[in-house]
């Protein structure tokens, strides 16, 4: 089984949920193949090597830019003679917090932290993001100062960083987006649409363990009822709702196999509060219940 990390490895206080490090990788020192609870976002500042990522090897170089998510696995792979420079950045997506969508009027800036990253996995890394040129110094630039914020912790610094983190996914997100316009052949209605869905779908992605509920995804994707639950059925073939529970649902499954966590404690991480209910969803969509379900796993 591969190695399994925690966010609480790194850090210290639960409220401020983000580390960050530069790291050199060779041929004889790379990280084992490991899985982990936390969203990684790592920029690749020099060298090359490979990716490797759910057992398929990609090809990485400077200026790439990727976002690893909880529970995928992955290392890297470097030729002898070769070396690579990353930054790798650590966190929860409850470092963006949820309000800041809504009062800043950026749900449809962050294409590259909730659509691109549940994207077909093979397809995320064979089109994988470079930043070059000024953007590229730009963006680079903004990671360095993140790094620096954090290891000279000063009054003020976890806010600096937070938004220093929307930032740059804001800027990620503009580069994703014109790579997506200048590919996408999509007649702009459609592609409008389907934009939407998966912003949607990566919003419920990123917040499934907490109390997501229409009306704010209304307000945030500024959408009726009516007319999100119908786009949404009509584009995934099921409600907003059902999709949620899908998510939890198999989430739930990851922690009872890979965890001695309590079923109860389960259901709080995925985001039941009830945990009479969660058992009854359980075995309602999976025929077991979850205790059953750990067992014969």
């Amino acid at each position: 089984m591969e190695n399994q990390l925690n966010i609480s490895q790194y850090i210290k206080e639960q409220s401020f949920p983000f580390w960050i490090k530069k790291f050199y990788h060779d041929h004889e020192h790379v990280p084992s193949l490991h899985g982990h609870d936390f969203v990684e976002l790592v920029y690749v500042i020099r060298g090359e090597g490979q990716h490797v990522f759910e057992g398929h090897f990609y090809e990485i170089r400077a200026g790439d830019v990727f976002i690893i998510n909880p529970g995928e696995v992955h290392t890297y792979s470097i030729q002898p003679g070769k070396e690579l420079e990353i930054i790798n950045c650590l966190f929860l997506s409850d470092l963006i917090q949820g309000n800041w969508l809504l009062d800043l009027g950026i749900s449809q800036s962050m294409d590259y932290f909730y659509v691109h990253p549940f994207m077909d996995k093979r397809e995320r890394f064979h089109r994988c993001l470079n930043m070059s040129g000024p953007d590229g110094a730009r963006a680079l630039s903004l990671v360095e100062t993140m790094m620096s914020e954090f290891d000279n912790r000063q009054s003020g610094s976890e806010t600096l960083i937070r938004l220093q983190m929307v930032e740059l996914l804001i800027m990620l997100s503009r580069s994703y987006q014109q790579a997506q316009g200048e590919s996408s052949r999509e007649p702009v209605r459609n592609h409008s649409k389907h934009m939407l869905i998966r912003r949607i779908y990566g919003y419920l992605e990123r917040n499934y363990d907490k109390k997501v509920s229409i009306p704010v995804l209304c307000e945030l994707f500024t959408i009726s009822a009516r007319q999100l639950n119908r786009i949404f059925k009509q584009s995934m073939g099921m409600t907003v709702v059902d999709m949620l529970h899908q998510i939890r649902i198999e989430r739930a499954k990851h922690l009872l196999k890979e965890t001695d966590e309590k079923v109860i404690t389960v259901a709080g991480r995925v985001g039941y509060e009830d945990p009479a209910f969660f058992s009854r969803l359980f075995h309602r969509r999976v025929g077991c219940s979850p205790g059953k379900y750990r067992e014969s796993s």
